[in-house]
């Protein structure tokens, strides 16, 4: 897709400001149709976007990145999604032959060793493989929110991606962590047991863990980093 234009961006949050993530999405998937995607892992924001994604086009294309490290439980919200909306979701894996370099030359535990390392590991998990499912699309959906991470509050509801030169939606942008859980109860929806266990953001299992009540809701990714470091490179703004 061509880059659009900082003005072009402008106009479209302006155009959205104030807008529901139901009239947000709406839009997108009618005006994009096959060409958006939506890009789960299966937490609690993305289980809300599932939701209304399905409300309003059931036919919507839903992926999501099995990186081999995740948790049995995210295998099974993924089955209970599946069952509850009548969906497919794709899963996308990483590439075998560069995993296996990987934990050959550097270990099965690397990110543990290094913020390069860990970076590593994500990339080969993760950049890559979204960088195949994103193939042929203009524009991606995510559930990111502003006050999840230090790393998010300047995120815009329209934006453009320049890792994957796309068009970037963030529906749940200005959502607060119990608008999320309100919608989720309200809705009956599907979600990940984690949750319930002190799990509040949820990725691969060595690199997740529990946390207290109070914590930063990213206190429990990659803790050993400082929380500007704490992003895997799906989100990166450049």
């Amino acid at each position: 897709m061509e880059k659009i234009s900082e003005e072009q961006l402008s106009q479209l949050n302006q155009r959205f400001a104030g807008a529901t993530a139901q009239e947000i999405l709406s839009h997108f998937q009618q005006t994009y149709q096959h060409r958006i995607a939506f890009a789960t892992s299966m937490g609690a924001e993305d289980q809300v976007i599932t939701h209304m994604m399905a409300g309003i086009d059931r036919s919507s294309r839903i992926f999501t990145l099995d990186t081999g490290r995740i948790f049995p439980e995210t295998y099974d919200v993924i089955e209970r999604t599946n069952a509850r909306y009548g969906i497919n979701i794709e899963i996308f894996f990483p590439e075998h032959k560069q995993v296996e370099e990987m934990v050959n030359q550097k270990g099965v535990n690397l990110f543990y060793e290094s913020i390069e390392n860990r970076k590593l590991c994500c990339h080969i998990r993760k950049i890559v493989p979204l960088r195949r499912a994103l193939q042929g699309m203009d524009a991606w959906i995510s559930g990111l929110r502003r006050s999840q991470a230090v790393t998010r509050k300047n995120l815009q509801p329209v934006e453009w991606d320049s890792t994957f030169g796309l068009l970037k939606i963030n529906p749940l942008i200005d959502w607060t962590e119990e608008q999320v859980w309100d919608f989720i109860n309200k809705n009956n929806i599907p979600y990940n047991r984690l949750h319930d266990q002190g799990f509040r953001s949820i990725g691969c299992q060595p690199c997740t863990r529990a946390i207290a009540p109070g914590d930063d809701v990213r206190a429990g990714r990659w803790w050993w980093e400082t929380p500007e470091q704490k992003e895997c490179g799906l989100h990166l703004k450049k």
